[in-house]
């Protein structure tokens, strides 16, 4: 049978080989004669997955030991709260970066507990670039700076980190849900990151949080036991049962990279797979990308046909080739290809042949 290639956006495809090793450990983990979904999180199998998975991404990202790595539940959306209850320190105001819906969202549910300052937003030009750090108004009082690194919905992504002063007392922080890990990342740059798993780290059900221990300790009055970090991170993410198969998957993902050579290693596969698709849109008038070229997102790219009337049929053949789930999100629609680090260069290479035959039939 052809293979079939995933572009959804999330949940979205994971290595192959990950799902192979997972379906031959399904049944019985290394001899325990239990599946991880069975065991407990306290017993010694799972505390040495838990502890290999924390290994594993420090020594792929480089994270050094004063951050702490938190596995929790609740979406990227879960953070959207949790940021300000734990990073506002007694200030009353924070930063946002505005560059699509994801933002927005950060930025409606951060303004229940402060005042928001909305620094710079793209939204004069629906949401179709990163602005530049010369055109953001930042406020002094701000507790933290919080931006998308990358909009999974528009496809606009941040090609550099703010240049924030990481010993300042205003902590840069970033929602990575959908670029996490696909290029080397200096967690130093940061107070805070954080992401959904099911994106480009694993199954839905994990939320994944790096935070600088001395942004820990100061939640704001009444926030929940369970919305604290510090309480995560004395109890090495084990204060409530965590997303113990979420975690399991993810770190068979993170010794997956390591496997293929790092981050570095990652990033280089990510930009060919996305130049072979972007060079397609650039060279037809068929296809149009809107989104402004220096912040064009390796993971997300967004398209739209010059006919409309043809999404349908696109659609339709794409699925009889094997491209499944390439419909762009019902706010945007047109058409969105999500290529993250599971996506093999052969998907995207059938996927540029399949547009081009396409183009040629219906020009």
């Amino acid at each position: 049978m052809d293979p079939i290639y995933n572009f959804s956006a999330g949940p979205a495809v994971l290595p192959k080989e990950v799902l192979q090793q997972a379906r031959d450990e399904m049944l019985d983990w290394h001899g325990s004669g239990m599946s991880v979904m069975e065991m407990s999180h306290r017993g010694k199998e799972f505390m040495a997955i838990a502890e290999k998975t924390e290994s594993d991404l420090r020594e792929l990202v480089g994270i050094p030991k004063n951050y702490k790595i938190l596995f929790l539940q609740g979406g990227a959306t879960s953070q959207f709260s949790m940021v300000p209850m734990n990073l506002l320190r007694g200030k009353k105001t924070a930063d946002y970066i505005n560059t699509g819906q994801w933002s927005t969202k950060a930025i409606e549910e951060a303004g229940r507990y402060c005042t928001v300052n909305v620094a710079a937003s793209s939204e004069d030009a629906n949401f179709t670039y990163a602005p530049t750090q010369d055109k953001w108004r930042l406020n002094p009082e701000a507790a933290y700076i919080h931006y998308t690194s990358n909009e999974t919905i528009g496809g606009v992504e941040f090609n550099w980190i703010p240049d924030i002063d990481p010993n300042g007392d205003v902590a840069l922080v970033a929602d990575m849900s959908s670029n996490i890990l696909s290029r080397p990342l200096d967690v130093t740059r940061f107070g805070l990151i954080y992401a959904g798993a099911q994106k480009n780290l694993g199954p839905a059900g994990l939320t994944l949080v790096i935070v600088r221990e001395d942004l820990l300790g100061m939640p704001i009055p009444g926030t929940p036991t369970l919305y604290d970090y510090q309480i995560h991170a004395k109890n090495d993410s084990m204060f409530n049962t965590p997303p113990t198969y979420a975690m399991y998957i993810t770190g068979l993902v993170f010794a997956w990279l390591k496997h293929r050579g790092g981050l570095a290693v990652i990033e280089a596969a990510n930009i060919a797979k996305a130049n072979l698709l972007y060079d397609l849109l650039d060279n037809t008038d068929f296809y149009h990308c809107p989104v402004v070229k220096s912040d064009r997102s390796r993971m997300n790219v967004p398209f739209t046909l010059k006919n409309p009337a043809l999404d349908e049929e696109f659609l339709k053949q794409a699925k009889n080739h094997g491209l499944i789930q390439l419909k762009g999100h019902r706010s945007v629609g047109g058409m969105r290809a999500s290529i993250y680090n599971a996506m093999p260069m052969e998907g995207v290479a059938k996927l540029v042949a399949f547009m081009k035959e396409f183009a040629s039939q219906h020009a």
